[in-house]
């Protein structure tokens, strides 16, 4: 969530960055200029009646004591009560509103994410060269399905579209890299954590989850908990309501958890076989850093990400994804396009 503070005393600032993002996201800023704006005015009014009330509550004090007849004052504060409980409900849904439309505007985009769409997004380096074969290769499901390795058959009966069976050698791939990754990551520094992948509501909001991807997640509504799409939320929400000390920072993390997807709206040829299921297993790195070291710490973390996918000796491009490509909760994203 954005610092209204900060967007009321910039807001040419605030809009300009949204611009980046798309219309959507400058609108989103517009509503809620509008609504602290109502907010605003609604408290002005609010405090002229409560302090006029007071002072004529003073007068007719006075005014008893001396033996004189109130009455008239005492119903213009009867109208003045009235108006203060007609302009505190108003204030009360503004406020409502308010908070509502502050988790729907996105963060403001660093200055060095490519303005425009996905198309403006920025091709920074290649590394390896994609192999090229002599003969027609299978894609990974007729190689797991020929092989016994993936079952999505059997994951479906059990579960639905979308879920399936790993067996294997493929497991124990799965696990070497995964051992792999998290080895390399705490030579640099990051500490394993395998958290909870259920999470609480404020969680969701805290990551900027809530509410833009309701959709995508699995709620369990008897306990009022959700499934995480990424080790990232209770990673992010480890250090909920506490204050570190700056010194101690970066604080760095490796996740390792399963993760689970609704894939709502997902189709084409990027669903085929265990790609965008509803449940998968990843690494994820997190770092709590102090924000004018965000920038060097984003590009630390990307630069082990290259050197795990060097050592794999998998070719891929680094892309600067565009601020109009960018997830609502997102300054600034790097993709490494395998």
């Amino acid at each position: 969530m954005l610092d209204l503070k900060l967007i009321r005393s910039e807001p040419d600032s605030a809009r300009e960055a949204l611009r980046r993002r798309g219309a959507q996201a400058e609108a989103a800023l517009a509503k809620l200029l509008e609504l602290d704006r109502s907010r605003r005015e609604i408290l002005v009014a609010v405090e002229e009646r409560r302090s006029r009330r007071n002072t004529v509550s003073e007068e007719i004090a006075r005014v008893k004591r001396g033996g004189g007849d109130a009455a008239a004052d005492i119903e213009a504060m009867r109208v003045v009560g009235e108006e203060i409980k007609g302009l505190e409900a108003r204030l009360k849904d503004v406020e409502t509103s308010l908070e509502e439309e502050l988790l729907q505007v996105p963060n403001l985009p660093d200055p060095s994410a490519p303005s425009g769409g996905e198309e403006e997004s920025v091709v920074m380096h290649h590394w390896g060269t994609p192999r090229e074969f002599g003969f027609a290769p299978k894609d990974h499901l007729d190689l797991g399905l020929a092989r016994d390795l993936i079952d999505m058959e059997r994951g479906a009966r059990t579960s639905g579209s979308r879920f399936a069976y790993l067996k294997g050698d493929l497991v124990s791939l799965q696990f070497a890299l995964v051992q792999f990754a998290i080895q390399k990551l705490a030579s640099k520094g990051f500490r394993p954590v395998v958290p909870p992948v259920l999470v609480r509501d404020e969680a969701m909001y805290g990551t900027g989850f809530f509410p833009t991807d309701l959709q995508q997640v699995y709620r369990v509504e008897a306990d009022g908990l959700n499934l995480v799409g990424t080790s990232e939320v209770p990673l992010a929400a480890l250090h909920m309501d506490e204050i570190l000390d700056e010194g101690d920072l970066p604080v760095r993390y490796v996740g390792y958890s399963s993760c689970f997807r609704r894939e709502a709206g997902a189709a084409g040829k990027d669903t085929r076989g265990i790609f965008r299921v509803h449940q998968f297993d990843k690494v994820e790195m997190f770092s709590f850093s102090a924000p004018e070291r965000s920038g060097e710490e984003h590009d630390f973390m990307r630069s082990i990400e290259e050197e795990i996918l060097q050592e794999l000796e998998l070719p891929y491009r680094a892309v600067n994804i565009a601020a109009g490509d960018l997830g609502a909760s997102a300054a600034k994203k790097y993709d490494l396009e395998v």
